[in-house]
């Protein structure tokens, strides 16, 4: 039995991930009447039409979408292996990282890091953007080198993780908010107008849920997309906002922050990465300057 053209995963690797022939073509600099007998070919040797149309677009067929993440993982491991290695000097890389994060993290520990980047790899830029969602794909397809942020069920199961420190919610007022003074209870904080933080739209989550046996409800008036947009809208305000407190500490410069009058769970931020990244020198080192520009600015905190 002859064996299988090897080139057809990239092929197959590249159509799954554009769900169009003339997309892919193009990313693999072939004609569309080239890439369509690829096309044909991987069709015949794997007996699955793959991608079928649909409307005027393609989908992609079951079998199709169960190897789109296999395929995808074995045309990066290749790559990796077939990649020489070489002595990385720091002071002469010369690239672009780009990192997905919340404005409060590029807040607090933004500094420390591209002071650090700066000094040891001044021809290295650092690229940040909004974290939108939870969604893997930007890392596996390598639009996105690092992440942070707490680590959910819709984290790709293949990707990697490491704590970076732990965090609490506490809440946030305006300097003279009647919350600046005297003792917060839960029916006084309750009691208040909220800003919630929601990517997802949502109206409630676990500071709701301790409140709740206790027969207390939020008036939550206002839902944004991010923390700092939340601490914008409390401190021109009498809004109450709730925050994780290690992540926004420049945020709520000139505000008055309090503990919570009720118990709700820490949580994790944790740097993200894809593993084909695991060994890559200057990944690596990459990672070793956002951990320690987190541990400079959590050291000794409770």
């Amino acid at each position: 039995m002859p064996r299988p053209d090897l080139n057809l995963l990239v092929t197959l690797d590249v159509l799954l991930a554009e769900g169009s022939v003339a997309r892919a073509a193009h990313k693999l600099r072939l004609s569309p009447s080239a890439m369509s007998r690829a096309l044909a070919r991987l069709r015949d040797t794997m007996g699955d039409p793959l991608l079928v149309r649909a409307g005027r677009g393609l989908v992609p067929t079951p079998r199709a979408l169960e190897l789109r993440g296999r395929v995808g993982q074995l045309v990066q491991d290749a790559d990796a292996v077939l990649s020489p290695t070489e002595a990385l000097d720091i002071k002469e890389l010369n690239r672009t990282f780009t990192l997905r994060t919340s404005e409060g993290f590029v807040e607090s520990f933004g500094p420390d890091l591209i002071a650090r980047v700066g000094r040891e790899a001044p021809r290295v830029r650092l690229r940040f953007m909004q974290k939108a969602s939870k969604d893997s794909t930007p890392l596996r397809d390598g639009t996105v080198d690092l992440e942070t942020g707490v680590v959910g069920d819709s984290i790709g199961p293949e990707v990697r993780a490491q704590a970076l420190f732990r965090d609490r919610f506490i809440g946030v007022v305006r300097k003279g908010h009647p919350l600046s003074r005297g003792k917060i209870t839960t029916a006084r904080y309750a009691a208040g107008r909220h800003v919630i933080v929601s990517r997802r739209g949502l109206d409630n989550g676990p500071i709701d849920e301790a409140l709740q046996p206790l027969g207390l409800e939020r008036q939550i008036v206002t839902i944004v997309g991010g923390f700092a947009t939340a601490l914008a809208l409390a401190r021109s305000s009498d809004l109450i906002a709730s925050v994780p407190e290690r992540h926004t500490g420049s945020l709520r410069a000139g505000m008055h922050s309090f503990r919570l009058p009720v118990a709700v769970p820490e949580i994790t931020i944790s740097l993200i990465w894809h593993p084909r990244l695991d060994a890559a020198p200057a990944h690596r080192w990459l990672r070793g300057c956002v951990r320690d520009a987190c541990m400079k600015r959590t050291a000794g905190r409770p």
